[in-house]
C-alpha cells in the first residue's frame, strides 16, 4: 500500500511517497519556483538508507500541472522502481490550510468539498487556492486514486465556543465566520498520538500541552484527547513570538501606526506577519543565528530569546489553568525538538507547579523521542518529532480503506 502526500503552496509542491506496511519514505519531491525561469524539481529515494540517490531537473515549470507532471516522471522512472504507476497508489493525501468550520475530519475530495474549501479562501487567501491547485492537478494526472483533504484547523474544531469566540461584535462571526481557528492540527494530533502510545495510556485519558514551536510556532491544550484550546486563532498570527511573526500585540497598533507613521494596512499586515517576532527584535529570524550571536554578546539577540520563552512560559501556565490538571507536556518541530536552551527557559521556574526538568537529559544530543523530565516531576516532559506526512499517510489510508469497504 501506497500513499503519495502533497502539500501545495503558490509557487512550490512538496511530495512525498510511502509505503504504509512500514510506514516508509520511498521518496520526497521539491517542485519549487514554479512560474519562474529558474524552476527546479529535486527528488530524493531512499533518503539516509546506503542506496540513497538525489535527481534534479532545472527548467523552467510555468504550472502547477507541469510541476506535479515532472515530479510524478520521476517517481515513476523505471530506473528508480518506487513507483510502477498511479494505480499503485492506495490513496493522495492532500494538506489543505484551512477548512473553516466545515471540516472537523479528513474527507473524501469530490466537488462538494472543493467548493467548500474555495468558500473558505477569504480565512486563508495565500493557502487555499494553492491546496486546490495541488487537488485539482492531482485528480487530473492521477484518476480514479482517492483523493482525501485534511485540514490544519480540523483538529481545533472541538474548541468550546468560550475558547474560539473574540469578543467582538456577533454580527461578524455570524455573517464572516471570524473566530479562532487554530492551525498546526496535523502536528499537535500526531504528538499527542504519539505521547499517549510512549506513555502506554489511551489518548482519550490524558491531559497534554503540545508545544509546536518552528519558523511558525503554537501550543495547545489537549484535554482527553480533544484540542480544547489553542494559539493560533483567526490567522497564523496570534499567540507565541515567531521567526517573522509577532504573536499577541494590542490590537490597537496597527491604527497607532497607521496614524503616526502613515502605513496603509497592506504594509502593516506585511510587517506583522514578515519582519517581527525575532527578526524584528535582533534581525535574526533563525535561532540557530540567534544563539551564535548571543554567544557574540548581541544584547539585541538575547532579549530575543527571552522575550520568545517568557511568551512559551506564560501560555503554558494559561493553558495549566485551563486544563486543571496536565500529565505531559511535549515540544515538537524544528526549534522545539532541537533547541535545549528554549526547552529550559520555556519551562524555567515551573517546579512548584511540579514541572521539573533534567538538565542533563535536556541537553543530551538524541534523535527520537525521549523524555526530558526529572523522576521528581508529577507532569511528564517530551520532546517528541513529528511527522506531519504520515499523519497525513495515515488519515488518507484509513479513509479510502474505510470508503472501499463500503462500497
Amino acid at each position: 500500500m501506497k500513499i503519495l502526500v502533497i502539500n501545495s503552496g503558490s509557487s512550490s509542491i512538496k511530495l512525498q511517497l510511502l509505503s504504509m506496511a512500514g510506514e516508509q519514505v520511498l521518496a520526497s519531491c521539491l517542485v519549487e519556483r514554479i512560474g519562474e525561469e529558474d524552476s527546479r524539481c529535486r527528488c530524493v529515494f531512499g533518503k539516509g538508507g546506503a542506496a540513497e540517490q538525489t535527481i534534479e531537473r532545472r527548467q523552467a515549470i510555468a504550472s502547477h500541472q507541469e510541476g506535479m507532471r515532472l515530479a510524478l516522471g520521476l517517481l515513476t522512472d523505471p530506473a528508480q522502481g518506487v513507483l510502477a504507476g498511479h494505480s499503485e497508489l492506495s490513496a493522495v493525501g492532500h494538506r489543505v490550510v484551512h477548512g473553516g468550520e466545515d471540516f472537523h475530519e479528513p474527507c473524501l475530495i469530490d466537488e462538494t468539498v472543493i467548493k467548500a474549501i474555495e468558500d473558505n479562501t477569504p480565512l486563508a487567501p495565500l493557502h487555499n487556492p494553492a491546496g486546490l491547485d495541488g487537488i485539482r492537478v492531482a485528480m487530473k494526472l492521477l484518476p480514479g486514486v482517492p483523493q482525501v483533504a485534511v485540514f490544519d484547523t480540523a483538529f481545533h474544531q472541538t474548541m468550546p465556543p468560550r475558547a474560539f469566540h473574540y469578543a467582538l461584535p456577533r454580527r461578524f462571526y455570524l455573517e464572516n465566520r471570524l473566530r479562532r481557528y487554530g492551525f498546526h492540527g496535523t502536528s499537535h494530533q500526531y504528538v499527542a498520538g504519539e505521547c499517549a502510545r510512549l506513555m502506554g495510556r489511551p489518548l482519550g485519558e490524558l491531559n497534554l500541552i503540545t508545544i509546536h514551536l518552528g519558523n511558525g510556532s503554537s501550543m495547545t491544550a489537549i484535554e482527553r484527547g480533544k484540542s480544547v484550546d489553542t494559539t493560533l486563532g483567526l490567522t497564523p498570527l496570534e499567540g507565541l513570538v515567531m521567526g517573522t511573526r509577532c504573536g499577541d500585540i494590542d490590537p490597537s497598533i496597527p491604527a497607532f501606526l497607521a496614524r503616526n507613521r502613515g502605513m496603509d494596512i497592506e504594509e502593516i499586515d506585511a510587517m506583522l506577519n514578515k519582519e517581527s517576532g525575532l527578526k524584528g527584535i535582533c534581525g535574526l529570524g533563525d535561532m540557530r543565528d540567534i544563539h551564535q550571536a548571543i554567544s557574540q554578546g548581541n544584547a539585541a539577540a538575547a532579549l530575543a530569546l527571552e522575550i520568545l520563552t517568557y511568551r512559551n512560559r506564560r501560555y503554558i501556565g494559561a493553558f495549566m489553568a485551563v486544563l486543571g490538571q496536565v500529565d505531559a507536556i511535549v515540544f515538537t518541530a524544528g526549534i522545539g525538538e532541537n533547541d535545549s536552551a528554549v526547552r529550559e527557559k520555556s519551562l524555567a521556574g515551573l517546579e512548584n507547579f511540579g514541572i521539573v526538568l533534567d538538565a542533563e537529559k535536556n541537553r543530551r544530543a538524541q534523535a527520537g523521542a525521549r523524555e526530558i523530565g526529572d523522576a521528581n516531576s508529577r507532569t511528564r516532559l517530551w520532546v517528541i518529532p513529528t511527522n506531519e506526512e504520515l499523519a497525513i499517510a495515515r488519515q488518507a489510508l484509513a479513509l479510502a480503506t474505510r470508503n472501499k469497504e463500503r462500497s
